[in-house]
């Protein structure tokens, strides 16, 4: 799971507080031409010549694309090209008027960060996270996905008082249905967790009609399969899973399938022909919001998710998954055994 999908998902969230669309290309003639180009490449999903193409078009519009920047920090971010995800953001502060636009610039960089800093593991990152997040706060301080994100940045820190700050101000900011409320919560009462890698927090409704959310299952080891009818290795890892389901079933065990079909009929008559009892989710695609959350970019792809919601295994292709399933079943009895009144 690549870290960027988290983070950058928490600025597109963010989005919603600017006060006016500033996705205009270059202006500079040259510029908009490999502008295109990028364009054109992401189609055909060369992601690093179109990275390449829109570093082009910022430099030909001398630094005043907002369009290439958007573009250079998401997909430099992916490719874990850190200098130039980082010279992008800065020119989006550098450029960035008023207090909401500022507010952005500064979140989107310190995203960024965060992002380099997960993937490093280095204190100094970290630091310049809560910095841009402090920043971003100041010039708008009812910004609570800025606030969750310096909480984090704080745990990491080991500055568990100030994280504690942050994640009770984003819980009075953040709206009910805001899938990260839970975690939060959590992050308060065990910092550790916030120090863990955890798995992306979301809501869904299955196809039976369960709202639930990743939080809703802490205490249980949860498994999920991100597939799609039209994948054949999908459907060959298919019996596996059914295998999965029926052996653990009983147990502190919640398999989530997460379809990327299109198709809402096709998907719910596989679903029904081939008897996939456990818990079944359209997402629509690669560009779906779970998908993209997980970074999921090639299936079938599962995430297996412990009883505190840390991401212990992630795999791409058909593999056996029970004995990994198996030790953390063990552990989730374990807990469940020590929660038990006495007799």
């Amino acid at each position: 799971m690549k870290y960027a999908a988290i983070v950058l998902a928490l600025f597109l969230s963010a989005m919603s507080l600017a006060a006016q669309d500033k996705s205009e290309g270059p202006t500079n003639e040259k510029a908009q031409k490999t502008y295109k180009e990028g364009l054109d490449f992401l189609s055909k999903h060369q992601t690093q010549w179109a990275l390449d193409a829109f570093k082009k078009a910022d430099k030909q519009d001398v630094g005043h694309c907002l369009a290439c920047q958007k573009k250079i920090i998401k997909y430099a971010a992916e490719l874990q090209d850190w200098k130039a995800a980082e010279t992008a953001a800065e020119e989006c502060v550098v450029e960035a008027q008023g207090d909401k636009d500022v507010a952005l610039a500064h979140f989107e960089f310190g995203v960024v960060l965060m992002d380099e800093a997960l993937t490093k593991h280095k204190d100094e990152l970290f630091a310049r996270t809560h910095e841009e997040m402090t920043k971003a706060i100041t010039a708008t301080p009812n910004f609570p996905q800025a606030l969750y994100v310096d909480g984090r940045a704080l745990a990491h820190l080991k500055q568990d008082e100030g994280a504690k700050v942050a994640f009770e101000r984003y819980l009075k900011l953040a709206q009910e249905n805001d899938p990260k409320r839970q975690r939060a919560l959590r992050f308060i009462s065990d910092p550790e967790l916030a120090r863990a890698r955890m798995a992306p927090a979301f809501a869904v409704t299955t196809l039976d009609g369960q709202h639930l959310t990743l939080d809703d299952l802490q205490g249980k080891v949860v498994l999920i399969d991100f597939w799609a009818t039209w994948c054949g290795p999908c459907r060959e890892a298919l019996p596996h899973l059914q295998e999965t389901a029926k052996k653990f079933e009983g147990q502190p065990l919640v398999v989530l399938s997460v379809s990327l079909d299109a198709d809402e009929a096709k998907w719910k008559d596989f679903v029904a022909k081939n008897k996939m009892t456990w818990l079944q989710y359209r997402d629509g695609g690669f560009t779906g919001s779970i998908a993209k959350l997980y970074g999921v970019n090639a299936i079938p792809h599962t995430f297996t998710i412990d009883t505190d919601g840390v991401l212990q295994d992630e795999h791409i292709g058909d593999a056996s998954l029970d004995g990994k399933i198996k030790k953390l079943l063990a552990r989730a009895q374990e807990l469940q055994a020590a929660h038990q009144p006495a007799q």
